[in-house]
C-alpha cells in the first residue's frame, strides 16, 4: 500500500559545526546529507575511507555542501583520542554531535582493540570517550549531543557483573546493554552540564525498525550473509508494515539534534505502532534509562574504562 510521506523541517543551520558518527552509509548518511543541506559544515568521522569518500560524492552530488572526513574506529581508543586531538587543533566549535553509528550482534563475541565485548566497547565507551575528548569544542559551541540507541532498550538489564559477556555470551543481550548504558550516559550528560555548567545539552533518539545494514551481510563482523532478521524487516518495510525505511529512519535523530523545540534530556522516535516507524515525536523513557543511579554508575565505570577525565568546573 501507498506511504504517506513523512519527513521534518530542518532549520537553517548556516555556521554550524556539525559531527555525525556512522555517517558513510544508511542512516548516518541521511543525517549528514540533511544537515549539509541546511547549511551546516558537517564532519564525518568514519572507519572505512573508500566508503567515506563515496559517501562524500552522494552528497555533493544532491546539493553543494561543505563536507569532509575524518578518520575514526569507535572500536579503539587510541583512534577516538587521535580524532579529539585533530578536532581541537583545527579549533573550531562544534554545535551538533550525533551519535548514530555502531554494531549490532556480531554472530560470535569480538572484542573492541582494548579488549571490551564489541557492541558495548564501540556502541558505548567509543561514544563516551569521543564526548569526552571533544567537551572543549562542544562547550565552546553550545552544543546539541543527540545520541542514538535502540528500541531494543526499552527492556532488559545492565550485566553488572560480567559487562564484557566473558562468562556467558548473549549477542542480542549484550547489544540490549549496549544500548542502555549508552542512553543512561546521554541522559547523565545532560544533568552534569547543567550541575557544571558547560552549556551543553544532550538527548536520545532511536530509529524504530528499518532495513537498515545493522543486521546486513557485514563480513568485517564475520556475517557472510544478510540475517533472516533483516530480510523480514525488508519485505515488511517494503509493503509499509509497521516498520519505518531508511528514510524515515534518520528522522528522530534529526529532530532531536536540530529542532529548537526539541528537549533536553528527552527521547525522540517513531511514534507509529509499538514505535517501530512512523512520524518521529517525543517519546516517554524506557524503564531501564529512569534510574539516575544507574546513570551514575554507568558514567563512573565507564570514565575508570576509558581513562577519560570529565571536568567537575
Amino acid at each position: 500500500m501507498p506511504r504517506t510521506p513523512i519527513d521534518i523541517t530542518v532549520p537553517d543551520l548556516s555556521g554550524k559545526r556539525a559531527v555525525v558518527t556512522g555517517a558513510s552509509d544508511g542512516m548516518g548518511l541521511g543525517m549528514a546529507a540533511r544537515l549539509a543541506a541546511a547549511g551546516a559544515e558537517v564532519i564525518m568521522p568514519v572507519r572505512n575511507p573508500r566508503k567515506g569518500e563515496a559517501a562524500i560524492t552522494t552528497i555533493r552530488r544532491a546539493a553543494g555542501a561543505n563536507v569532509s572526513l575524518r578518520s575514526l574506529d569507535l572500536s579503539s581508543l587510541d583512534s577516538v583520542a587521535a580524532l579529539g586531538d585533530t578536532l581541537r587543533e583545527e579549533g573550531r566549535p562544534i554545535h551538533l554531535l550525533i551519535n548514530n553509528a555502531g554494531v549490532m550482534r556480531p554472530p560470535n563475541r569480538q572484542t573492541t582493540a582494548d579488549g571490551f565485548e564489541l557492541q558495548f566497547g564501540t556502541n558505548h565507551l567509543g561514544h563516551f570517550a569521543l564526548v569526552g575528548r571533544l567537551l572543549p569544542l562542544l562547550r565552546d559551541g553550545h552544543a546539541r549531543v543527540t545520541s542514538q540507541i535502540s528500541v531494543a532498550a526499552r527492556r532488559g538489564t545492565i550485566n553488572w557483573d560480567d559487562l564484557n559477556w566473558e562468562r556467558s555470551y548473549d549477542g542480542m543481550r549484550a547489544y540490549i546493554q549496549s544500548k542502555i548504558a549508552f542512553g543512561l550516559f546521554g541522559l547523565e550528560l545532560d544533568r552534569r552540564s547543567k550541575a557544571h555548567g558547560w552549556g551543553v545539552t544532550s538527548n536520545l533518539s532511536h530509529p524504530g525498525v528499518a532495513p537498515t545494514s545493522l543486521l546486513a551481510a557485514r563480513p568485517e563482523l564475520g556475517r557472510s550473509q544478510d540475517t533472516s532478521q533483516i530480510r523480514l524487516i525488508r519485505a515488511m518495510s517494503a509493503r509499509g508494515i509497521l516498520m519505518g525505511t531508511v528514510e524515515t529512519a534518520k528522522l528522530p535523530a534529526l529532530l532531536a539534534a536540530t529542532d529548537p523545540s526539541a528537549k533536553p534530556g528527552a527521547l525522540y522516535g517513531p511514534s507509529g505502532p509499538g514505535n517501530l516507524g512512523g512520524p518521529p515525536a517525543e517519546q516517554r523513557l524506557y524503564p531501564p534509562l529512569r534510574s539516575s543511579e544507574e546513570a551514575q554508575r554507568v558514567w563512573r565505570v565507564s570514565e575508570e574504562l576509558t581513562k577519560t577525565a570529565f571536568p567537575t568546573a
